[in-house]
């Protein structure tokens, strides 16, 4: 079983990956700090590859050689992102800002899965797994104002995991794709007064890595939250 994860060198991506080698996984790390990669991937027993994913070209390049040395990755899980200035509202955004987190929070996304995706669809199997936010929600507490960039990157997430599962047969063609909420974990990003460990934020992507699934009675192709559907 392979399971290739982005974000793989920290926080949520490198628990998702421990998890998977501990459960026998062979394991394809992607992030963009090669150093800290090369050393990480050495501590687990994984394989790696080092991009920028705000190269959309070197992005695709990357993720086709992937395919083509290892085949078609059993779950591919996108746990890498960043967030927006703190200021960054729509009218206060630059053009740079908002290019940098949707080239890496979005345009990467479909790169990555219009890649990856089509050699999973030919076995009729795999998963497909991306950290969303909730602040990317358009119902729900908390769902607009401030870091436009990022809430409207991870909205466009949702988006895109919604219509990747409908035209994938909602899992009745072998394909689950599904988003995932974490909440406010410790890690880089959330910080360390966060109320959850990344263990516990990391939870529900191994969960749906490893789920059992039934199709017309299961579920995919939605917004999770500790293991519950929640509202795009």
């Amino acid at each position: 079983m392979l399971a290739v994860v982005t974000g793989g060198s920290r926080g949520l991506g490198l628990q998702n990956a421990k998890d998977l080698r501990a459960l026998g996984y062979d394991v394809v790390l992607v992030a963009s700090n090669e150093a800290l990669l090369a050393r990480v991937a050495e501590e687990i027993g994984a394989d790696y590859r080092a991009v920028d994913l705000s190269n959309l070209e070197k992005t695709r390049h990357t993720f086709s050689e992937i395919v083509q040395s290892y085949g078609a990755p059993d779950v591919l899980l996108l746990a890498h992102g960043v967030m927006s200035e703190k200021m960054s509202k729509t009218l206060r955004t630059t053009t740079e800002e908002w290019r940098r987190v949707m080239a890496i929070n979005l345009d990467s996304t479909f790169v990555i899965v219009n890649t990856v995706v089509p050699t999973m669809t030919e076995l009729r199997s795999g998963r497909v797994i991306v950290y969303s936010a909730c602040l990317g929600r358009m119902s729900g507490p908390g769902n607009a104002g401030g870091l436009a960039p990022y809430r409207i990157s991870k909205a466009g997430v949702n988006a895109l995991v919604r219509n990747l599962a409908h035209e994938t047969g909602l899992g009745g063609r072998g394909i689950l794709v599904d988003a995932l909420c974490p909440n406010h974990t410790r890690t880089d990003m959330g910080g360390p007064d966060a109320p959850r460990s990344v263990e516990e934020g990391a939870a529900t992507a191994l969960w749906l890595a490893t789920r059992s699934f039934t199709p017309g009675s299961d579920t995919t192709g939605v917004l999770w939250e500790d293991q519950e559907v929640i509202d795009w």
